[in-house]
């Protein structure tokens, strides 16, 4: 997890960007990125990108963001990890490109110079960025097809702005905080805000499975590459045999993926059939120990619903480095400010979430 965020002023009476702003917004994703930082700004102050880290490959200072190609050609603030980008610097190496790190960052520059904005379609991951065009005087963004990085954006008619975080671009300034009915009422109804709404009128969030561009003529339309519901429709009218061999490969394949990193891996269990079976399949694959952790509640503690004793029967069969949390209820209003801060889109697993993590 990190954090992304820039501001670019594309209309010609737009105010040049201000750094201050840029770090203001940095300074609102710190808990996003805690390894770095990094601040870009054009010579024309029309646009200025910035990144807050979180090191999970190549953790050296050539991982750095926003990180530049070609003498600056291209710009990018990434947040997320491209799980095939081996094999994806492996054909562009072949074809002649050269690379200066062993980041999935340099990656997505490299794609986006020979295949531009169709770049998307190649990716597997879990993914937000933008990247600035030079030559275009274009700004590219992107998120993967189920919306597991989040991205949003405000435009003004004059500036157009984006963040990891909608408090991040409220930190900036310059934002109408106008209440959303949609995204009140979205959370109101499911538990949590739905795509595109904000809790805000004028921030929208970028949905899952879309780019979008913006140049000198302002932003285009979100434009979407893939459609999860689709898939779905197209799986039904062409139903499969999907056997049990089948769907453990498909989770093993994928739990694979997820496992590649150059920091310690760790998953959380709780005495459900999905994170067991994502342990049981995480301990098969990497031969060093998976750590688990499980969120419990003191109130809970030697009743029925009490997921504990089961999370730890399952960690001690699979050989995890196990840890339990419980929470008591005084956890939760000592706590209460730092969760407050810390989820940025109400939704009412957040507080699960926040513990655990």
């Amino acid at each position: 997890m990190c954090g992304i965020a820039g501001v670019f002023g594309y209309a010609k009476n737009s105010p040049p960007v201000d750094v201050g702003c840029l770090k203001k917004m940095n300074g609102a994703m710190l808990s996003r990125g805690p390894d770095g930082q990094g601040t870009w700004k054009s010579d024309d102050n029309k646009i200025g990108l910035t990144h807050r880290r979180l090191s999970i490959l190549d953790l050296s200072k050539s991982g750095a963001q926003p990180m530049q190609f070609k003498k600056g050609r291209l710009i990018i603030t990434y947040n997320g990890e491209i799980y095939n980008f081996r094999e994806l610097r492996k054909n562009l190496k072949a074809n002649g490109h050269q690379f200066l790190s062993n980041s999935d960052t340099e990656v997505l520059l490299h794609l986006y110079d020979k295949y531009k904005l169709s770049m998307v379609n190649m990716l597997r991951g879990m993914f937000a960025f933008a990247i600035f065009d030079q030559e275009k005087k274009g700004l590219f963004l992107a998120r993967d097809e189920f919306g597991i990085k989040p991205l949003y954006y405000a435009d003004d008619g004059y500036s157009f702005r984006f963040a990891s975080q909608v408090k991040a671009l409220i930190a900036g300034g310059d934002i109408d905080t106008t209440r959303s009915a949609a995204g009140e009422a979205g959370f109101y109804v499911w538990g949590y805000v739905p795509d595109p709404w904000t809790m805000f009128k004028q921030v929208h969030s970028l949905p899952a499975g879309n780019t979008m561009w913006v140049d000198l003529n302002g932003a285009q339309k979100p434009r979407q590459y893939f459609d999860v519901a689709q898939e779905y429709r197209k799986a039904a009218e062409q139903p499969k045999i999907f056997d049990g061999e089948l769907l453990r490969d498909a989770l093993k394949d994928t739990i694979k993926h997820h496992l590649i990193s150059d920091v310690p891996v760790g998953t959380f269990l709780s005495a459900g059939l999905d994170s067991a079976t994502i342990v049981g399949l995480a301990s098969e694959i990497r031969e060093q120990k998976i750590r688990t952790v499980t969120l419990a509640f003191d109130r809970f503690e030697g009743t029925k619903f009490d997921e504990a004793q089961t999370a730890e029967k399952i960690a001690t069969h699979y050989g995890t480095s196990h840890q339990t949390i419980r929470v008591k209820g005084s956890d939760f209003l000592n706590e209460y400010e730092k969760l407050c801060n810390a989820m940025d889109q109400p939704s009412i697993d957040g507080v699960n979430t926040y513990f655990i993590s």
